[in-house]
């Protein structure tokens, strides 16, 4: 076994102590001759003593090919050794042998250090107090968080400064101009304070410019910059570790979310409102640590003298003789009262309002993606039931089947009666669901289905009607007013 560094400095210390070499080379763990040759060597270590090896235990394996690898690595840098040694043994397969793959990847790792080509590096930077702030979105699905025992994935828009690592998050569903614009205005209300500059990567909140498609700043993202009075900036594309602070920063406070969420020992929370606000806590903890190179930054920074920008974005629609309005390529369903009437419509990251003459009509969850629908069968079912025959081709059928409860009944409706007739049936139930409580007919429906019995409309209705209180007989009470003019007698005595 090879002696240590530590096992050397323990032997001498032990040597003047002991004053004999088997006495200290036992304390040490070290053998009586091999002592003996350290205490010589009275200026040098183990790691000290260690020649560099000059020859080869073994042959080189790839001795013989190594001349075209080396011409072929000079002529092509970006080959990878897995790719080279493949080629090898596609072309004598007899010769190389799959556990050579970790020889190949050393040689090549050797190579490359001293003879490949220069290599990129990532230049440590000197943060002025105060000059910017840097935002970027990052997942939170890897913590599995979920509101009343439901998935609830979602991004965090995360505001940081590089100086003191001062940070300040808010839950998005998505990488969008209002995620963004709620995120920097939260940060900056809770600092207090405006930084310099303002900088994050080219995502297409900030920088994509639809009617060009290049990457510059789009005028809702400089009309936030000029609000605050902030200069835009932005990482190079693909250069993410010009964003390497919020970047950092982002593992790290996930790490601890982690560690806060095992000790609390649940991943549930009631509301959204709640999570906000247990995350807003953490955020506010981290936050205490930084105070003095904070205050460094505070002071340098123009004070917060503008208030916050509305967090939705305005469009005025028409609502289609369908019923239906289009906002960021998704169709919404609205009341049919509200047909072919212009609206406004105001498009938060997470909710979608529909206002008409100043009055909120609806508020319905946005969806995500692109080219999708959200409808709702409460806005159509009275129009389907009074042209029943467009509910087989319906563009949106699907939508009319809110649970698997009320898809099974109208199977089962088909397959007992007439089409029109088992639609008119199925309608009919929808609407009741409509007027009433979903889940209440969702439950009787699912109890008439159990018992085999074809789902009616009226056998529903009578099921979910609230029982009828019994009034209870009361007996006329019998007033004695003598008590009252005894009561006036006694008055009239006391008086003087």
């Amino acid at each position: 076994m090879r002696v240590t560094d530590a096992q050397v400095k323990k032997l001498r210390a032990e040597m003047t102590k002991q004053g004999t070499v088997c006495g200290a080379a036992l304390r040490a763990g070290i053998c009586r001759n091999t002592a003996t040759k350290y205490l010589k060597e009275t200026a040098l270590l183990p790691s000290e003593l260690v020649e560099p090896r000059t020859w080869r235990t073994r042959p080189d394996p790839f001795g013989e090919a190594w001349p075209a690898i080396e011409a072929a690595l000079r002529d092509q840098p970006g080959l990878e050794a897995k790719t080279v040694f493949e080629d090898l043994r596609a072309r004598q397969p007899e010769r190389y042998a799959h556990g050579q793959l970790r020889t190949m990847q050393r040689k090549l790792r050797r190579w490359r250090a001293e003879y490949g080509p220069e290599k990129e590096l990532f230049l440590a930077q000197n943060h002025r107090p105060g000059e910017a702030m840097q935002t970027d979105f990052t997942s939170m699905n890897t913590l599995a968080i979920t509101i009343a025992r439901e998935p609830f994935p979602h991004l965090l828009c995360h505001c940081a400064l590089p100086y003191s690592d001062w940070s300040w998050g808010t839950p998005c569903r998505s990488e969008s101009m209002a995620a963004l614009r709620a995120g920097l205005q939260a940060a900056l209300v809770q600092l207090g304070h405006v930084p310099e500059f303002h900088q994050t990567d080219n995502s297409t909140a900030a920088t994509h410019q639809l009617n060009t498609g290049k990457r510059a700043f789009n005028d809702k993202y400089l009309k936030l910059m000029s609000h605050f009075g902030m200069v835009p900036r932005t990482i190079g594309v693909g250069c993410s570790e010009q964003n390497g602070d919020v970047e950092a920063l982002n593992g790290a406070f996930k790490r601890a979310i982690e560690q806060q969420i095992l000790l609390r020992q649940s991943r549930d929370f009631d509301t959204q409102e709640e999570y906000l606000g247990w995350l807003h806590t953490h955020f506010r903890r981290r936050n205490s640590a930084r105070g003095p190179r904070l205050q460094e930054e505070l002071a340098t920074m123009r004070s917060l003298c503008v208030g916050a920008l509305p967090e939705y974005d305005e469009l005025d629609v028409r609502v289609t003789s369908s019923g239906t309005i289009r906002v960021k390529s998704i169709h919404y369903s609205v009341p049919s009262r509200l047909s072919g009437e212009r609206v406004r419509v105001r498009v938060y990251d997470a909710r979608v309002e529909v206002h008409y003459c100043g009055r909120l009509q609806e508020s319905f969850t946005r969806m995500q993606g692109k080219l999708g629908h959200s409808i709702q069968y409460r806005h159509v079912v009275s129009t389907l039931l009074r042209k029943p025959g467009a509910f087989r081709c319906y563009r949106y059928r699907d939508a009319m089947f809110p649970t698997t409860t009320f898809r099974r009944a109208h199977e089962v409706l088909t397959q007992a009666l007439p089409d029109r007739k088992a639609d008119i049936e199925y309608l009919r139930i929808l609407e009741l669901a409509a007027m009433t409580v979903e889940s209440t007919v969702e439950t009787a429906l699912r109890d008439l289905l159990a018992a085999g019995r074809l789902p009616n409309a009226d056998q529903l209705r009578q099921s979910i009607a609230p029982e009828t209180p019994e009034i209870p007989a009361l007996a006329e009470p019998i007033v004695d007013l003598a008590g009252y003019d005894a009561l006036l007698c006694e008055l009239e005595e006391v008086s003087p």
